[in-house]
């Protein structure tokens, strides 16, 4: 890898550690689960209301992110939204869509790293708020090593119950990480940890080489004050794309905590796109409910 991020990465290879990488904003450019929006209204799973409000959540997400108190009503919001959605359903519609999806907005400096990381011998860990259903197979496509999720309980007819078995958020993270190095004996003082949102900062202060990405002001005031590193990915290009004959070589994504339906994140932050944080976002949302109106209409 070329340039200024190959100075990151150091070569260590012994004793075992891993690289942590959040993934929305961090490895990706965009919101996970909203980029599949318009196909899960086409696989029937939310109707044209919501893909509407989840454009405006995009926007509000890439903005600003999500503070804690909107992460909570994320967790509350999201069971009453997914449950019935059948599991495999979303998977199937994940995996059709995935390449043309989130193959071209991955950032080139985040495959760098990891391909850097893989090089060095350690392995690459993705630990999401959002689903497994989304998460696993993005992990895959990264050449991930491992996946850590929020996972809801999924009842014997195969659709969610809309109950939260587990939620990979803020505190609960850095415990996902301590456990994995316990049960990998990953060395933490040795591991990298890669995130934008200052909710992570439990997670990014269980490792030795913590990295704020595209960090939020909270993050990027913690980092200053904590002399951690920020880098910013602004380069978000498809895989094949990156270096002439590259392809990324496919690893098993194996789950650590697995599985929200794709559900979770989309519930979270359709929610917290109703919070206007200026008068240019209250226009914006006026706009979209007037578009809204207007379709519902016909």
């Amino acid at each position: 890898m070329a340039g200024t991020y190959a100075q990151l990465v150091e070569n260590h290879s012994l004793p075992r550690a891993a690289a942590f990488f959040d993934l929305d904003k961090t490895v990706i450019a965009k919101s996970s689960t909203l980029t599949f929006s318009k196909s899960f209204y086409q696989g029937g799973l939310i109707n044209r209301r919501a893909v509407l409000r989840t454009a405006y959540a995009q926007f509000v997400f890439l903005s600003g992110g999500a503070d804690h108190d909107q992460m909570e009503g994320m967790r509350e919001y999201l069971s009453a939204l997914c449950k019935g959605w059948n599991v495999q359903q979303v998977k199937e519609i994940v995996a059709e869509t995935l390449h043309d999806l989130i193959d071209p907005i991955i950032y080139d400096e985040a495959a760098s790293l990891i391909e850097e990381h893989h090089t060095a011998g350690r392995d690459v860990v993705i630990v999401s708020t959002s689903g497994a259903e989304v998460v696993e197979p993005i992990g895959e496509l990264l050449g991930a090593d491992r996946v850590v999720a929020t996972r809801m309980v999924v009842g014997e007819d195969g659709c969610f119950t809309g109950e939260v078995e587990y939620y990979a958020y803020g505190p609960t993270k850095a415990e996902a990480i301590r456990e994995l190095a316990e049960s990998e004996g990953y060395d933490l003082s040795r591991c990298y940890a890669y995130s934008d949102s200052a909710t992570d900062v439990p997670m990014l202060e269980s490792v030795g080489h913590p990295y704020a990405v595209n960090p939020d002001r909270a993050l990027r005031r913690e980092a200053i004050a904590r002399d951690w590193p920020i880098l910013v990915f602004n380069r978000p290009v498809r895989l094949k794309q990156r270096l002439p004959g590259f392809s990324m070589p496919p690893r098993p994504a194996l789950v650590a905590a697995a599985a929200v339906g794709a559900a979770a994140a989309t519930a979270g932050l359709v929610w917290y796109a109703g919070r206007r944080r200026s008068a240019a976002a209250r226009a914006a949302a006026e706009t979209l409910n007037g578009l809204t109106g207007r379709l519902a209409r016909r």
